[in-house]
């Protein structure tokens, strides 16, 4: 028997119990062993639940017991998790997680302290939910150079996004709708900002080069300034507004950002829509592949947590190489990467924007006032040089051919 605890019983740590006990049969098979919950450990009492029988307020207790051998995390934030998790590890119990920001902040040192002492630190749930990507990353895809990853990582944003395009709605509305039907949260800036799909990029970077991404280190830049105005214009250019998670590999440096784009139909995440989230990775030997599925929620969250679990389980005194080194990656401005730019402009000054910028596309919207133009492909510095010159300019989007 391989006895667990769950450190957590909100909506994820409860999933996780409602998982292994829904399917405790498929799960056992899986593991090759009887996977039983003995402990659960929150603050709170459950008068009621039927598993309140399991649940502790004492971390100790679980943490000197030696018949635990794997901890589910579910807690979420930095502390008290990562000292509850780093001294798992250090007593040899493999961790389980979903939570992404402190797989971002810790994770490379709690996978040193998890292969120091024979365990293991795993958190497929913390980039994709209940997408598998990081264990392809890991596994499936090693004979390749991955030099491009473009993610919808955020289903708050992908919701409001699509909402905004699909009913001409403002952001405020939106955001307002999404908080009342729970996929938004009260306090929203993680999401809206750009943050949460930012820690992604970063985990899912670490693993690829094998270095320590450090979300500090990765652009962000919100959806909050988007308006119904620029999904007009998009509409227009027969392309959709998605907030993008990106890693680059190029010639130039290795380099991650987030921030909305317009994409068209070509691109596989143009269809992506809702509460949805989708990850399109490119290999230098393997092409193109796409992931695509709730990227968040209690048991599509909970269900790839429990895939690590009966990993640990099945392996149980095997070290797997899952990880990156605590070296720090130097990543290139991304300012560097060449595309193109959508940039609205009074009507006064289309004609000088013309001018500053040659070879851009005029896009007519029908929109009192102002008018549209696609640069010629450049890099954002560049852009941003002539755009200083320019008067007039109302905003602008970045563009993914």
């Amino acid at each position: 028997m391989a006895n667990i605890a769950v450190f957590g019983y909100g909506t994820v740590g409860s999933g996780i119990v409602e998982v292994i006990k829904t399917n405790q049969e498929l799960v056992d098979k899986r593991a090759n062993d009887a996977v039983n919950i003995k402990y659960i450990l929150d603050l709170r009492d459950f008068p009621g639940d039927p598993y309140e029988n399991l649940v502790t307020h004492d971390v100790e207790q679980i943490l000197s017991d030696p018949e635990v051998s794997v901890i589910a995390e579910a807690m979420g934030g930095v502390e008290p998790a990562y000292t509850f998790t780093k001294r798992a590890l250090m007593s040899g119990k493999s961790v389980c997680t979903s939570n992404k920001e402190l797989v971002e902040k810790k994770g490379a040192e709690l996978i040193r302290i998890a292969k120091e002492n024979n365990a293991n630190y795993l958190y497929e749930a913390s980039v994709g939910g209940g997408i598998p990507i990081l264990r392809p990353l890991s596994t499936c895809v090693t004979a390749d150079v991955i030099d491009k990853v473009t993610g919808i990582l955020n289903g708050t944003t992908n919701y409001i996004l699509t909402k905004m395009a699909e009913d001409g709605s403002s952001f405020d509305d939106v955001l307002k709708e999404a908080q009342d039907l729970g996929f938004a949260e009260r306090d929203p800036k993680a999401d809206i900002e750009g943050y949460d799909a930012g820690r992604k990029i970063a985990i899912m970077a670490s693993i690829i080069t094998g270095k320590n991404v450090s979300f500090d280190d990765v652009y962000t830049e919100g959806i909050s300034a988007i308006t119904p105005e620029d999904f007009v214009y998009a509409a227009k250019m027969k392309r959709v507004i998605r907030l993008l998670a990106m890693y680059r590999n190029t010639d130039a440096g290795k380099f991650a950002y987030v921030a909305p784009a317009m994409i068209g139909k070509e691109n596989p995440l143009y269809a992506v829509g809702g509460v949805f989230n989708g990850i399109l990775i490119h290999g230098n030997m393997l092409g193109d592949a796409m992931f695509y599925g709730q990227g968040a929620g209690k048991l599509a969250t909970a269900s790839a947590v429990c895939s690590d679990i009966v990993e640990c389980v099945k392996e149980r005194g095997k070290v797997l190489d899952r990880g990156w080194d605590e070296e720090a990656l130097k990543l290139t401005d991304h300012k560097s990467r060449i595309m193109r730019f959508f940039v609205r402009v009074k009507d006064e000054n289309a004609q000088a924007f013309a001018e500053a910028f040659k070879d851009c596309e005029q896009i007519s919207a029908d929109i009192d006032g102002e008018t549209g133009f696609l640069t010629s492909p450049m890099n954002q510095t560049e852009f941003e040089t002539v755009a200083e010159k320019a008067s007039g300019i109302i905003k602008w989007i970045r563009v993914e051919d």
